[in-house]
């Protein structure tokens, strides 16, 4: 059994100094200063040492790099405030529960030091200037907001975020955020998420990188993205839980009253049936009977019918808006589907007839593939309550 630590080593927290009580030389001596949360590089061990006394000090290494955790999160003018005060809260949450063991520490970075208004009309000011913010950080994150996506690349933004990147254990961004990695040339090659709404966007100005539009957040290497808004809270708290354990990071969503996993992917937010048609084209007549037939056999020889084109037509019609008959159908179906599990009590069964699956284990099939959620989590996580003080 190795020994116990506790009993060979004292802690200066100003000035972190490790000692073996048997041992008169200095293992290690390391200010944590405030941007940067990692030790300098590891001496070597003391040769005096037996293999069981090494691997107290590796364990002990370990501990000493989780002491501290720096966080920068870019903001701009236009930022979504809750991008920045969903995970500042879930760090601050985990520097609770963890009673001073560890710690993250958050500033916020931008161009100026002036008040920035974010997109809810709050005003916010930075800790530190992209000039100011030289030290290297654990984790940079940039911050969305809705502008984003059609904003022109910001050349001091991108050229900070390539050298803040490139000396971060983990860099990335909450919501469209994912703009400004893209424009430094940070998705290159890598897999990301953004928002749901506007992830088509991203991987057209951002053909290099691969963009999953269903993920809540992903990792790619030191690269870490995530969903839109809300999202930022769940991508910290996948932070904390590989930092501090599980059971940490359900600690702290328990304290935020969110859920530590969401079950799922963004496509049960997502309305299906977003492209907009033209009301006297093809599509909208085929569109209008397939909603009022939902519960028929719907053949493309069925619904080139109803839009008086061949069958090759109607294909070439449904590729220009990126799906094909078939995904179109289904769609619909779960869109119909959605709706009555969220706005009623009827069974699953009725709500698989009603909507076209057939059997509830069909529906339960295309849910998994399209939500990777089933009905009845849908359900659990959606259903409209009455209000009980209605009158």
């Amino acid at each position: 059994m190795p020994p116990d630590v506790s009993q060979h080593w004292s802690v200066d927290l100003n000035s972190i100094q490790y000692y073996w009580a048997d041992i008169s030389d200095v293992v290690l001596s390391c200010a944590m200063t405030r941007n940067t949360g990692f030790p300098p590089s590891m001496p070597a061990f003391p040769p005096a040492g037996g293999a069981a006394r090494r691997r107290c000090y590796r364990s002990t290494m370990q501990e000493v790099q989780m002491l501290d955790r720096s966080v920068a999160i870019i903001i701009h003018d236009g930022v979504q405030a809750l991008d920045i005060a969903g995970p500042v809260d879930v760090f601050a949450e985990a520097n609770s529960l963890l009673g001073g063991r560890a710690s993250y520490r958050t500033v916020l970075v931008a161009r100026t030091r002036d008040p920035i208004v974010a997109s809810n009309g709050m005003r916010l000011l930075a800790d530190l200037t992209f000039t100011e913010a030289q030290n290297p950080f654990s984790i940079v994150l940039v911050a969305g907001g809705p502008e984003l996506p059609v904003s022109p690349p910001d050349e001091e933004l991108s050229a900070w975020l390539r050298t803040a990147s490139s000396r971060a254990d983990l860099y990335g961004s909450i919501c469209t955020g994912a703009f400004a990695l893209g424009h430094a040339g940070l998705l290159d090659g890598r897999a990301a998420t953004t928002h749901w709404q506007i992830a088509q966007r991203l991987a057209v100005l951002f053909p290099n990188a691969r963009i999953d539009p269903d993920r809540i957040h992903l990792r790619d290497g030191r690269l870490i993205t995530s969903a839109g808004v809300t999202a930022g809270i769940d991508l910290a708290l996948a932070l904390v839980a590989e930092d501090h354990g599980a059971a940490l990071a359900q600690a702290a969503a328990k304290r935020l009253l969110v859920i530590a996993q969401r079950q799922g992917g963004q496509s049960q937010f997502s309305p299906f049936l977003a492209t907009a048609v033209d009301t006297a084209s093809p599509l909208a007549r085929v569109q209008q009977h397939v909603m009022e037939h939902l519960a028929e056999p719907l053949s493309v020889r069925q619904l080139a019918g109803v839009a008086k084109t061949s069958e090759r037509t109607l294909w070439r019609l449904f590729k220009e808006v990126g799906l094909t008959p078939h995904d179109f159908v289904e769609a619909a179906r779960v869109d119909a589907a959605r709706n009555l599990l969220e706005g009623s009590d009827r069974p699953l069964k009725a709500v698989a007839y009603d909507c076209g699956f057939g059997t509830p284990e069909r529906m339960r099939a295309v849910f998994q593939r399209r939500l990777s959620i089933s009905p009845a989590q849908y359900r659990n996580s959606f259903r409209m309550r009455p209000n009980a003080n209605a009158a």
